[in-house]
């Protein structure tokens, strides 16, 4: 997924021969996470020999679209992009990441179950994340080794891990997490 970038410095002028303010130019991919940054860039004025430093704000097309709407009682699927951003937004919940392939069988054993689970635990967010190879940046980033693989996460980091289609063993590991 490639991120549409808008530009805008008070400072700059179009005929900077740089870019125009708030044109959207293409940077290509981010990384994983979405966030503004500051370029800065030096600027020869004409008829002056002297530089300045101008600071342009960065922001994503995610940041222009809106706020990451956080939602429970539902599986969401998530993707590399859309991640990081869906969990800070989660705050203080308790998020579930369901991390499965589309070939693997036990993952699709397990869905219905975990779907079940998002609908009777109304306070956790419920997350899926095909491990692709568009996604493999993301599933290396969590440590991904077997799948389904789920990881357990309270205030942006990972602090349960159940590996394998066990019921069981995922619905204590929330119910210790959400009593922490």
């Amino acid at each position: 997924m490639a991120l549409q970038i808008s530009l805008s410095s008070p400072s700059l002028r179009s005929s900077d021969n740089l870019w125009s303010p708030n044109q959207p130019i293409f940077l290509g991919q981010i990384g994983n996470k979405c966030s503004t940054r500051v370029l800065r860039r030096s600027v020869e004025r004409k008829n002056k020999s002297t530089r300045r430093e101008n600071r342009v704000t960065v922001r994503s097309s995610l940041e222009m679209a809106g706020p990451v709407e956080v939602v429970v009682g539902q599986v969401s699927e998530v993707n590399k992009d859309t991640f990081w951003p869906i969990v800070e937004a989660a705050g203080e919940k308790v998020v579930v990441l369901d991390m499965f392939t589309q070939w693997c069988g036990p993952c699709k054993v397990i869905a219905p179950k975990f779907r079940e689970l998002s609908e009777q635990h109304l306070d956790v967010v419920f997350l899926k994340l095909d491990c692709n190879q568009e996604n493999r940046s993301l599933a290396k980033e969590l440590g991904l080794k077997v799948v389904p693989t789920f990881k357990i996460l309270k205030d942006n980091k990972v602090v349960k891990e159940v590996k394998g289609a066990k019921l069981d063993d995922l619905v204590l590991a929330i119910e210790t997490v959400k009593s922490t």
